[in-house]
Parts: structure tokens; C-alpha cells; sequence
């Protein structure tokens, strides 16, 4: 159980911050807590890269009160909220005591657990310790420490001041109480808290694979182009970005790595096996609009020049055969997934649809999607897809099975 000397919320809410990590998700932390009145201790590994994430801040400050987003008292308070403590270097040990320590550090199961390691020889027992983790089990990461019922994930999604949504992630010991306390603290950092378990990819990286994945095997399969894919689920489904467009933008490779590193935690289940096609984009280095080829190839502007799709056959293919239905696959296995996700006990279907809205932007979530085609239409379409590709990737949860009945 959480230490007796734990903070009540209000004081947890008065209390500083440390954010350990000043990269791009580590800084857009710190300017969260420090807009909502926190005292936040940025700190980073690399010298200099606390100061400078520091300065970043303040040019983004600027241009916020420029855009009257902000006053410029309130830029003002927020900036000289961030501390960046002992000459800007790494001294974990040396920080004050703290309510919450938010650690955004390179996906490293050691780096972490080295770090969590310090914070809990030196931090109260009160302190909450946070990993912004996408991708680890957060259970690892506390092991063995001392409190490890104080230790979470708090994942926010790129870039933390404009993205509403924090998956709170429980692992096996962690203290309800510090869940629901870190819960309350992010809401009334105007963020949308849904709370999950720590397993592979949590909500949104696990139930967002077919939207990638479905997409890519239709290309494969040579149904069509991907800019015609892109057309059917913008025009047909009301998604705003098309997933050979989005893949693009996030970066091949920074979606090949989440992808795999979901099917390798899972035993390599065949729901999540990565593409042939993406992993020779990577391979090829069409990394997408970074690098100025990816799936489609990108002007000094960032526009693609060769991503035309063909409306015609976009609309045909919609509401034909569920094995060429661009909208049908995706959404029966978005279905699917999120339905076995809740089976699992590892989210409540109302968590997984708010986290797929914000943390996406999809216009519905599975949930949503199953109310309005019924659940004898998605597994009828399932059931339809594996016995045309079989192998156990449209294998159908036995919880949509058993709505069925």
C-alpha cells in the first residue's frame, strides 16, 4: 500500500514536479505542469539539454502571447516556474523533495529501472514516480524498488500541450489510491485521463495496429494504391488522416518499432505482425516526410507529389467483398481488438473509446463503430477474412462471439 504519508490531492496539486528527460515529450511535460502552477525541476542526462529545452520554452511562450493564447504575465509565471537545477546536470540524487517525479527518457527497460532506482532511494515515500513509457511494462520498471505501489506510466502523446489524452497505467502492484490520485492531478492539468493496465502497446498503440496493418496488406495484396486506400477510409469512414499518409508523418520506422515491439511482447501473435511492405521502406530509408520519401515522395513543403487516388475505384471498393473493403476490414478488426481488450479486464470500454477518439483523433470509437454495424455483421465479416487469409490474424474474440448468441 501507498506509504501513510501520502499527499492528499490538493496537496499533491500545490506540490513541485520533477520531469526527468528534456527531449521534446519530456519539455512539453514540464510547460503542462508549469502552466498549471507547479514548480517543475526539468532535468536531463545530456548538458546543456535542460537549458536549452528551457529557451525552447520561452520562444514558445513568446509566439503564444503573440497569438494572444496566453498574456504575458502568465507566459511569464509559467517560465520562471521551470527550474533547471544544479548547474544543469544530471544529479537525480541532489533533486528536492518532490509530489510527482515524470521520467521521459529513451524506451530502455535498464535506463528506467536505473533511474526509478535512484528516485526511490532519495524521493519521500509520498512522492509519486511516473514513466511516460509507450511501450514498456511498467511492472518491470518498479520491480524490486522500494514502493512500488507508488510507481506508474502516465503516457501523454506527442505534443503534450496541444494532446488532451494521458493513459494512466497500472502495473501488477501499484496502489489504486496512487492511480486515482495521478488521475485527478492530469485533469485538472486540462488533460482526459483513461486508466489501463500494463500490457502491450496499453490502449491506444495495441487497438490502433489494424488500422496500419489492414492498410499496408491491401497495398500488398495489390488491391489498390495507397492513395486510393487513404481516399476510402477519409471519404467512407470519416478517418482524417488516411493510414499510409499518417504512417508518413509519424515516421516508418518510429511506427514500424511500436508495431513490432507490440507483436514481439505478445509472442509474436499474428493479429500484429509487422509488413513486409514497411519493413522495406525502413529498410530502403523512406522514412516518410523526415526524410522526403516514404510510402509517397514529399516537396520542400512537405506535399506529397504522387499520392493521386482513384475516387472511382475507392467507391467501388467500399461495400464490395469484405476482403477488398478497405473500410470493412479496418473496422471489423478495430472492432475486434478493442472488444478483446476490454474481455481482457485491461480497460473499460467507455476508457477505450474516449482514448481512441483523443489519442487518434478517430471520429468514432470500436465501440461506437460495434453499436452502429452489430456485432452478427462484424464477426460475419471476421470470420469471412480468416478463412481468406488464415493463420489466426482475424481470429474473432470470443467476447464479440458471444454477443452473437
Amino acid at each position: 500500500m501507498w506509504d501513510m504519508s501520502s499527499p492528499s490531492l490538493s496537496a499533491l496539486q500545490e506540490s513541485p514536479v520533477a520531469v526527468v528527460g528534456a527531449g521534446a515529450m519530456g519539455a512539453g511535460i514540464a510547460q503542462v505542469a508549469a502552466q498549471a502552477g507547479h514548480v517543475v525541476h526539468l532535468v536531463d542526462a545530456a548538458p546543456g539539454a535542460a537549458a536549452a529545452a528551457r529557451e525552447k520554452l520561452s520562444a514558445t511562450l513568446e509566439r503564444l502571447v503573440t497569438k494572444g493564447k496566453v498574456t504575458g504575465d502568465d507566459a511569464a509565471g509559467t517560465l520562471g516556474r521551470v527550474v533547471v537545477p544544479g548547474g544543469d546536470t544530471l544529479d537525480l540524487a541532489a533533486l528536492p523533495e518532490v509530489g510527482l517525479v515524470v521520467e521521459a527518457v529513451v524506451e530502455r527497460l535498464d535506463v528506467k529501472r536505473s533511474i526509478f532506482a535512484t528516485l526511490a532511494e532519495h524521493q519521500p515515500p509520498s512522492t509519486v514516480l511516473a514513466s511516460n513509457t509507450s511501450s514498456l511494462d511498467v511492472t518491470a520498471i518498479a520491480e524490486g524498488l522500494p514502493g512500488e505501489g507508488r510507481v506508474l506510466g502516465l503516457h501523454f502523446f506527442n505534443p503534450p500541450p496541444l494532446m488532451k489524452l494521458v493513459e494512466v497505467v497500472r502495473g501488477e502492484r501499484s496502489d489504486p489510491a496512487v492511480l486515482e490520485v495521478a488521475a485527478e492531478l492530469v485533469r485538472g492539468w486540462g488533460k482526459t485521463p483513461v486508466q489501463c493496465t500494463s500490457t502491450p502497446g496499453f490502449i491506444v498503440n495495441r487497438v490502433a495496429r489494424p488500422f496500419y496493418g489492414e492498410a499496408q496488406r491491401l497495398v500488398e495484396d495489390g488491391t489498390a494504391d495507397p492513395a486510393t486506400i487513404d481516399l476510402a477510409l477519409r471519404e467512407h469512414a470519416g478517418f482524417r488522416m488516411g493510414p499510409m499518409e499518417l504512417t508518413d508523418l509519424i515516421g516508418q520506422d518510429v511506427n514500424l518499432a511500436v508495431g513490432t515491439s507490440v507483436w514481439e511482447q505478445t509472442d509474436r501473435d499474428p493479429r500484429y505482425a509487422p509488413t513486409a511492405l514497411q519493413q522495406d521502406l525502413v529498410a530502403a530509408g523512406r522514412l516518410g516526410r523526415k526524410s522526403g520519401h516514404g510510402v509517397f515522395r514529399y516537396d520542400e513543403s512537405g506535399r506529397p507529389v504522387d499520392a493521386t487516388p482513384d475516387a472511382g475505384l475507392a467507391a467501388r471498393l467500399v461495400g464490395g467483398p469484405v476482403v477488398s473493403d478497405p473500410v470493412a476490414r479496418t473496422l471489423a478488426m478495430l472492432v475486434n481488438e478493442a472488444v478483446d481488450l476490454v474481455h481482457r479486464g485491461e480497460a473499460t470500454a467507455e476508457d477505450v473509446d474516449t482514448a481512441m477518439r483523443l489519442g487518434t483523433n478517430y471520429p468514432k470509437g470500436p465501440h461506437e463503430w460495434l453499436a452502429a454495424l452489430g456485432a452478427p455483421t462484424v464477426v460475419g465479416q471476421l470470420r469471412e477474412l480468416d478463412a481468406a487469409f488464415p493463420g489466426g490474424r482475424y481470429r474473432t474474440s470470443p467476447a464479440l462471439e458471444e454477443m452473437t448468441r
